[in-house]
């Protein structure tokens, strides 16, 4: 099967489709990204904070694959924020991941309260970014006001920001704000899960009527359907599971194109709700986890 494939902002081709492994343990690491790799899969997500860099390029290792087959993405945790600490921030990594450079690397959060470690770390992603150390840089979970900071302190605009976007939450303003600059939407939760309402109720977008018959429509799961709409609306998106079926399943989604209407109905159900942190509430005193050498 042909993936297809974004073309970053500095000609950089990434995959359209990753392998997320947030909330992975470290002991089911290893083998849901070999299955991942074995199903075609060739760019993996990670990040510091997730505790599992090893395991991931463990399986990257043992496919046999050639390393430049892989694209490869972590990220830096804010404790590890400001030039000096960011720098090492990619030491660590690399040592982590057996690799000598990164495909992309970008920063986890925004640090509002402490913006200029914020812009400290982006300066040394940019230097790593000219030393040919790591091939992309951007962040994650920046709002505008954010980036607008960002790029008026900085040279590089970012190639990607990794948000929160699913049909429960898309984030609209942000999605326009970012292609408007030419930086990638890359979607974690892009099957969004249960979300929990304003009201205190709770739902599943994999239950959702309308996505559930739009997908018995085309003879694909909820969350093929979903995935679908992100792609088809430029969207790179990164599913995480460690069952080999489920996996497969979140592959299979290039086969098959979803209508205008159908698109239009799936954003219609945006209910604002954000399922992960506010980004103006991130602190080092709430957030702080210490990121281990090796």
């Amino acid at each position: 099967m042909t993936i297809s494939t974004f073309r970053l902002n500095n000609d950089v081709v990434m995959p359209s489709i990753g392998f997320g492994v947030f909330q992975s343990a470290p002991e089911e690491t290893t083998a849901a990204v070999a299955e991942a790799l074995r199903v075609g899969y060739r760019h993996i997500d990670t990040a510091a904070a997730y505790g599992n860099e090893r395991e991931v390029g463990e399986a990257v290792r043992r496919s046999g694959l050639s390393r430049d087959d892989v694209f490869l993405e972590t990220k830096v945790w804010i404790t590890d924020y400001g030039y000096d600490a960011a720098l090492h921030a990619f030491d660590k990594a690399v040592g982590k991941l057996g690799v000598e450079q990164l495909d992309l690397l970008i920063l986890h959060q925004a640090l509002p309260g402490e913006f200029d470690l914020t812009v400290q770390a982006y300066r040394a992603l940019e230097k790593l970014n000219v030393d040919g150390k790591v091939r992309s840089i951007g962040v994650s979970n920046f709002m505008p006001g954010h980036l607008d900071r960002l790029l008026n302190e900085t040279s590089v605009v970012p190639a990607v920001n990794q948000i929160e976007v699913h049909p429960y939450f898309r984030q609209s303003e942000l999605l326009s704000y970012d292609a408007g600059r030419g930086i990638l939407n890359q979607a974690w939760s892009p099957i969004g899960g249960i979300t929990f309402y304003r009201d205190g109720s709770q739902g599943s977008t994999l239950e959702d009527p309308v996505i559930r018959e739009i997908a018995g429509g085309h003879g694909k799961t909820p969350a093929q359907v979903m995935l679908r709409w992100h792609l088809q609306q430029g969207r790179q998106v990164i599913p995480k599971s460690v069952t080999p079926a489920r996996i497969a399943e979140n592959f299979e989604v290039f086969d098959f194109e979803l209508t205008a209407d159908q698109l239009a109905a799936i954003d219609g159900l945006d209910t604002g709700v954000r399922g992960g942190p506010e980004p103006e509430e991130i602190t080092r005193e709430n957030f702080g986890i210490e990121i281990p050498e090796a």
